[in-house]
């Protein structure tokens, strides 16, 4: 028996979900409908603390669902957050099939597309009676403001070693096996303020040393894994005095740890080169947001998404993406994870769309994936 995706039910439901989806850290609509939906699939579902621990109003969704075949657990993951302009939004379903926002916020399919079609994709295989394994859903609180909500999730009740994360961009039937390191940085240049027209001389100017710095480092795609980039520079306090601090912040992606690690040490070092040549001081902090991974191609949970795909007439395409998701917290957590494509375009912006086909082919890939002969 195949299962029937309801092109009419999941339209609605991922117009539901886009609604009530908000920004990050107001995700209580998203969650307490969520869990509605999941308590009508059959699911016990547990939200954790999360939403107290980072100034939320909700925590992550954690669902589990017993199957009726043999075989180990299988996790799926979507976040509930949404970029701004994310609240008070008002999805259009056009003619053509394409949904939209009214132009004035994002429509928030990033990643309420991952929801609908995973919400879908089991609902599915449960009304056509099809034996399906364990199900495991963690939808995380926070994705958007650096996987802030999986990254304070308690692992240790999860029983699943692999994950299928529906959070990328692009037509349903790609999946990223690889993505970067990021480390973010922070630069402060401390120099000596002085009167600009009266004494300069005794000044010693930040905003100088530090332009003298940024204009040592390299910046943009540095070689073919790697990319930096000093996004903010700020300081000084009036037009008539030597500036006596300058901040400066930015990031280095890389697939390579290694390398990104050692771009950080390069930036370190032309800082405190440039504050030493003017006599200025320098200190440097760093944050590892991101920490990179590469999932083998012979791995189950890749085999197994290009076996379903195979099935559907789906590419069952293998990539590489420059961003971040949940899946760098599952990776840490010993979770084989892959993220997969969902169908969204123009994600984080007010022109973002999708099409009602990309949602069924959704739901139909999560729908063989539980359903999958390992």
């Amino acid at each position: 028996m195949t299962p029937s995706i309801r092109q009419d039910r999941l339209t609605s439901e991922f117009l539901a979900l886009a609604a009530a989806s908000r920004e990050s850290l107001d995700e209580r609509l998203s969650a307490d409908l969520i869990t509605e939906k999941l308590h009508a699939l059959g699911f016990c579902v547990q939200e954790d603390d999360a939403g107290r621990a980072l100034g939320g109003n909700a925590g992550n969704l954690y669902g589990t669902l017993s199957g009726t075949r043999p075989g180990p657990p299988l996790l799926f993951s979507a976040h509930m957050d949404t970029v701004a302009p994310g609240n008070g939004k008002h999805p259009l379903l056009h003619e053509d099939g394409t949904v939209t926002s009214d132009g004035t916020t994002v429509l928030g399919a990033d990643d309420c597309a991952g929801l609908a079609e995973i919400l879908e994709g089991i609902r599915s295989v449960r009304e056509a009676g099809i034996a399906h394994r364990d199900i495991e859903v963690l939808f995380p609180v926070a994705e958007e403001i650096y996987i802030r909500g999986s990254g304070i999730f308690d692992y240790s009740r999860l029983r699943s070693k692999e994950a299928y994360v529906l959070d990328m961009s692009g037509a349903v039937g790609s999946a990223a096996v690889r993505a970067p390191s990021l480390i973010s940085f922070r630069v402060t240049v401390t120099g000596r303020a002085s009167h600009a027209g009266f004494a300069p001389e005794n000044g010693i100017h930040a905003i100088r040393a530090a332009a003298e710095a940024i204009a040592r480092i390299p910046q943009g795609r540095v070689d073919a894994d790697t990319t930096s980039n000093i996004g903010t520079v700020s300081g000084g306090t009036a037009k008539n005095i030597v500036p006596e601090q300058c901040v400066c912040t930015g990031e280095v992606r890389s697939f390579s740890h290694k390398k990104a690690l050692g771009r950080i040490e390069e930036i370190r070092a032309r800082f405190r080169e440039a504050a030493a040549q003017y006599g200025a001081a320098v200190q440097m902090e760093t944050q590892e947001i991101l920490r990179s991974y590469e999932v083998p191609q012979e791995a189950a949970v890749v085999r197994r998404f290009r076996d379903v795909c195979g099935r559907l007439g789906l590419p069952g395409t293998l990539r590489s993406t420059f961003g971040g998701s949940d899946n760098h917290n599952f990776l840490k957590a010993g979770i084989s994870g892959i993220v997969l494509s969902c169908g969204m375009e123009r994600v984080h912006s007010t022109q973002e769309h999708i099409s009602v086909q990309e949602l069924v082919r959704g739901a139909a890939l999560v729908a063989g994936l539980i359903t999958c002969d390992d």
